[in-house]
């Protein structure tokens, strides 16, 4: 079995395009079985009213409703904590991952002997270009400053083998960045390349502010480079400190200077305190052990 992960907040305008396009790709697979799991990320609009429609009109089509928006990252956790296929994948119903290109991803499991095929862009088509400058900046700095690749271009869309979904359901930290938790498990990973294809309706849920928080969260979770920068720059203004003492017993320094040197340093002491705020509360969110997300009404049957 084939099981499906479809994230979704307000598409209800993507939807029927998606079940469209998602139809032609099962009746070419016809040996493999499909399960449709759609996770309803709070979405104010009809998109649960047309979920349940779909699963009473095809058995295949399952969906989880949360009782709020809790974001991406958790309505892929639950999505991929309610499949039971053998090979799972991860989509959006934007389109702007190609359902046909399921076919192809497994034959790479199944013929190549990969553990999943994901889709890499190669162009960012359709992105305003200062959105495109910054994605490829934050690519380029923290492949610098992670141990954990994580590879320019990279989509959520990919299928992988049950044992690899396994290994991601096993690390279970609140603060989710799932680009760098697939890379981090490890396993043989075979890239697509495709052009980017834009929305087939609505609009997207990323704005230029989230996706720089998700960024900033990203780094956090895969990199203490940070803290260790706030340490070598803390250092080094010791060490200009230090020789500004021994210049003050040979040149005279007028007051003004020595009050914007003290704001100047105590504004650099108040940036990396922020820096490690975060690591801080990083880690009191993981202490307080939340869910990471609440279903409220969902047509998948409990295992008994």
């Amino acid at each position: 079995m084939i099981s499906l992960v479809i994230p979704c907040y307000n598409e209800e305008e993507s939807i029927p395009y998606f079940i469209k396009e998602i139809n032609k790709v099962m009746d070419k697979m016809k040996k493999e079985k499909f399960e449709l799991i759609f996770v309803n990320d709070g979405s104010k609009d009809k998109t649960l009213e047309m979920l349940k429609k779909l699963s009473k009109e095809d058995k295949r089509v399952k969906y989880i409703s949360f009782s709020r928006n809790f974001g991406k990252e958790a309505a892929m956790l639950a999505g991929l904590e309610h499949t039971c296929g053998d090979y799972v994948a991860i989509m959006d119903a934007d389109l702007q991952d190609p359902p046909e290109l399921i076919i192809e991803m497994y034959n790479g499991i199944k013929e190549e002997g990969y553990d999943c095929v994901g889709l890499r862009r190669m162009t960012r088509r359709g992105e305003p270009k200062v959105r495109s400058f910054f994605a490829k900046c934050y690519y380029k700095i923290i492949n610098k400053i992670s141990n954990t690749e994580i590879v320019d271009g990279a989509r959520d869309f990919r299928l992988m083998t049950r044992q690899m979904v396994n290994s991601i359901l096993e690390l279970q930290e609140n603060n989710r960045y799932s680009k760098g938790i697939f890379s981090w498990v490890g396993y043989n990973t075979k890239w697509l390349e495709y052009k980017n294809v834009e929305r087939v309706a609505g609009v997207t849920k990323w704005s230029f502010f989230k996706l720089f928080a998700y960024s900033i969260e990203s780094i956090i979770a895969f990199s203490t480079f940070p803290l260790i920068l706030s340490i070598l720059v803390g250092l080094f203004l010791l060490f200009i400190s230090f020789i500004m003492i021994i210049m003050l017993f040979y040149f005279k320094t007028e007051f003004l200077q020595v009050c914007t040197l003290m704001v100047f340093l105590g504004g650099i002491q108040i940036t990396f305190l922020g820096v490690i705020g975060l690591y801080l509360s990083k880690i009191h969110i993981e202490l307080q052990n939340r869910p990471k997300y609440i279903i409220k009404e969902t047509n998948i049957k409990k295992a008994s």
